[in-house]
């Protein structure tokens, strides 16, 4: 059998950062090419980097929020792709704004396909939410590492709220021991 903590791939890295101060965010739709900027459906302007692919939340008090990216090392560099652009426009941005990573969404494969009513009994209900007809997944509410990991009857699972790129790995090793230790895997 594989590693289910080999199949961990990362969907989407979201940081935020901020360049300290406010911006015309309606000058900045004119000045910064493929800018979509629409103040009646979103209050900020959206920035997408083609190359790492990511999209820049810009919003006017200068707090930019990252997403769409695939790695922490994408996050960087479509945030400094952004930062030379402001810079481009005379807009002032330190040499290196802090970044702060506030969520990684991975997804993995444990390859078993997995019993979710004899799961949200034996995981414990104060840490499960499991309501098939609301939601096809279970949700299970993990403390060490904090995150999130829905799984899904196929074996499939998705971990939300990481800060850190291992807490997939930890959540993923601690969910297999968990399902293991209650006779529920394969």
């Amino acid at each position: 059998m594989t590693n289910p903590a080999d199949s961990i791939e990362i969907q989407n890295v979201v940081a935020s950062t901020g360049i300290g101060q406010e911006l015309d965010l309606e000058a900045l739709a004119e000045d910064l090419p493929g800018a979509d900027f629409n103040p009646d459906n979103f209050p900020g302007l959206v920035y997408r980097t083609q190359e790492p692919k990511a999209a820049a939340l810009i919003f006017r008090s200068g707090k930019i929020v990252c997403t769409g990216a695939k790695s922490i090392d994408d996050v960087h560099e479509a945030l400094g792709i952004i930062f030379e652009k402001l810079r481009g426009l005379s807009i002032p941005v330190e040499d290196d704004p802090e970044i702060t990573v506030q969520n990684i969404v991975s997804s993995a494969d444990l390859g078993h396909n997995l019993n979710l009513n004899a799961l949200a009994i034996g995981l414990g209900l104060e840490d499960v939410e499991y309501e098939p007809e609301q939601f096809p997944g279970l949700v299970y509410r993990m403390d060490t590492p904090e995150v999130v990991i829905l799984l899904f009857g196929s074996g499939k699972i998705v971990i939300t709220g990481g800060k850190r790129t291992d807490d997939a790995e930890e959540a993923v090793e601690e969910i297999v021991e968990r399902i293991e230790g209650l006779g529920l895997l394969g």
